[in-house]
């Protein structure tokens, strides 16, 4: 299987732009910041606008928290801008403005977990690095242990079934383990597979047994209207479109449960995402 994933990933990949042989470890970190939860549509012109402004970490570290957020604008889960910009600021300070290629070290990094962590060695600098993410997992799970969905993540046993399917080298390691993402995002998806045009049908194991249904645990699907989620993006919003600090008022009309407002308007200044002044009113942080 491993080689059939990587002859049709070098001929059937999508053109992303952090995926150009020009692209430094630094773009690549980048995008797997924003595209955590993130469709690849949003992200494309704000990754090419953060890159432009912003290309090296010493460049971003020596922004405005403010200008962050601004530049991260509507790709939600705004935390993760403010722990690229502090990961960017110890880049600069410790690693001589260059992107860690070890694991380990990438791990240290604020805002980098044991995921974006394998993703950058892998995809950044060509590491033989098993990197498994949901897509990865459906493939492995249909492919090579026949079932219909992977069910709940387990890490240790996910992380082996990749690497055993990885080739020895580094280079080819790398496609596969981009490929394998590449599969699940666009041929082997969760609702509508296209198995007639799947590259690895002929050894696929889930098409092998008739693609049985699969009877397993599900994660939840994650709601959105009417969450605080929803209410935190209303209140940023606001700060990230004034050209300067903002009444109360500002806010309060920016979603009418007041009580659901204010706790999420707490939990802003708690994280960071906001800032009161002396005078009370309201802005995106310095």
């Amino acid at each position: 299987m491993p080689a059939l994933v990587l002859d049709w990933y070098r001929t059937s990949a999508r053109d992303l732009p952090w995926r150009r042989p020009d692209t430094t470890p630094w773009g690549v970190m980048v995008s797997e910041f924003m595209l955590q939860q993130t469709p690849v549509a949003r992200v494309e012109p704000v990754w090419a606008e953060w890159m432009a402004r912003w290309p090296a970490p010493s460049a971003l570290a020596a922004a405005t928290r403010a200008d962050v957020l601004r530049a991260w604008g509507k790709l939600g889960y705004p935390r993760r801008a403010l722990r690229l910009h502090e990961a960017a600021a110890v880049i600069a300070a410790e690693h001589d403005d260059v992107v860690p290629s070890d694991v380990t070290a990438l791990e240290a990094l604020p805002g980098v977990g044991s995921y974006t962590a394998r993703a950058i060695s892998a995809f950044g600098y060509g590491r033989r690095c098993p990197v498994v993410d949901t897509n990865v997992r459906r493939v492995v799970a249909r492919a090579v242990h026949g079932r219909g969905d992977a069910g709940p993540a387990r890490t240790t046993a996910d992380l082996a079934d990749v690497d055993a399917l990885l080739p020895a080298d580094d280079a080819s390691a790398a496609v596969v383990s981009i490929g394998l993402m590449e599969l699940g995002a666009v041929v082997c998806t969760a609702r509508a597979p296209r198995c007639a045009g799947c590259p690895v049908r002929s050894e696929c194991a889930w098409v092998a047994a008739g693609r049985p249904e699969y009877a397993g645990p599900r994660k939840p699907v994650q709601a959105f209207a009417g969450t605080d989620r929803q209410v935190r993006g209303r209140l940023l919003d606001v700060l990230r479109g004034a050209p300067g600090p903002v009444e109360r008022a500002a806010l309060d009309a920016a979603w009418s449960d007041a009580a659901q407002r204010d706790r999420c308007l707490h939990s802003l200044l708690v994280d960071g995402l906001a800032e009161q002044h002396d005078d009370g009113r309201f802005a995106l942080p310095a």
